[in-house]
């Protein structure tokens, strides 16, 4: 069965990797692409939309689509847990819609946060340093944001990082109690450092983005896994199989670059 995209934000750097590996694959057809000036009813008739665009505009684009019977890969920037959770109210009143949610399609990303999750219980001092070219229009980056949610959930029963002196703007912007700084500059891609910091020791997280081609296996597993979602699935580790085993018996997932 083909599945039929329609791409907003597809003249983006994200947006043309998109629709360059839709063209290319067999089960995909891009049957709309949206800018800047076209009309949202450009995507009807679609069966996923891919959003890639800004995150001010991204709520709006998001919420046309559910509304009208589409299916979601959400790939902007800037959704936040309270964005998220009002995405999942509103597809729990179309029943059968679903939404994927990928703050960063990398796998290495996702294994980078993976890791700080797991790590995060055993330190008490933990920032996260991230850093994007210049033209990155937000920050913290959603990536950032998601990967200090992790954290927060992850200790919730032993309570927040240790973040002093938050008065001061230079100690990072808290989210779920970890401080994050955001670098915005010519020559960078991608890069997320997760600092954890215990009793005579630290540990570094560090992951770097080169090139785009690190995110082309995970936008077409996320593409492919939204057009029969039904609910709301946030990260592309809910999509692979990490190695962590799954409580009700169901079989491991295939890893990214197995698909």
């Amino acid at each position: 069965m083909t599945i039929r995209v329609a791409l907003a934000g597809a003249s983006g750097r994200l947006g043309s990797v998109a629709a360059r590996l839709i063209e290319q694959a067999d089960d995909l057809e891009l049957v709309a692409r949206l800018g800047s000036r076209s009309s949202l009813d450009e995507m009807l008739g679609a069966d996923v939309l891919v959003d890639m665009t800004l995150p001010q505009v991204s709520p709006e684009i998001v919420a046309y689509a559910i509304d009208n019977g589409l299916n979601v890969l959400v790939g902007t920037s800037g959704w936040s847990a309270d964005r998220i959770l009002d995405l999942e109210r509103r597809v729990a009143q179309h029943e059968g819609r679903g939404a994927v949610v990928i703050p960063n399609f990398s796998l290495g990303s996702a294994l980078g946060t993976a890791f700080a999750t797991v790590a995060a219980r055993f330190f008490d001092s933990i920032e996260i340093v991230e850093a994007h070219g210049a033209g990155k229009v937000d920050s913290p980056s959603g990536t950032a944001v998601r990967t200090a949610e992790l954290i927060g959930a992850a200790r919730a029963a032993i309570g927040p990082v240790e973040a002093p002196h938050t008065d001061q703007r230079a100690r990072g912007q808290q989210v779920a109690s970890v401080p994050i700084h955001s670098l915005r500059m010519r020559g960078v891609v991608a890069q997320q450092q997760v600092i954890l910091g215990g009793a005579g020791e630290t540990l570094t997280i560090t992951h770097d983005t080169v090139s785009p081609e690190a995110y082309e296996a995970g936008i077409l597993l996320a593409l492919r896994a939204a057009a029969t979602t039904t609910g709301v699935i946030v990260g592309l580790d809910k999509l692979v199989d990490l190695g962590i085993a799954e409580p009700n018996g169901e079989p491991p997932r295939r890893t990214v670059r197995e698909q």
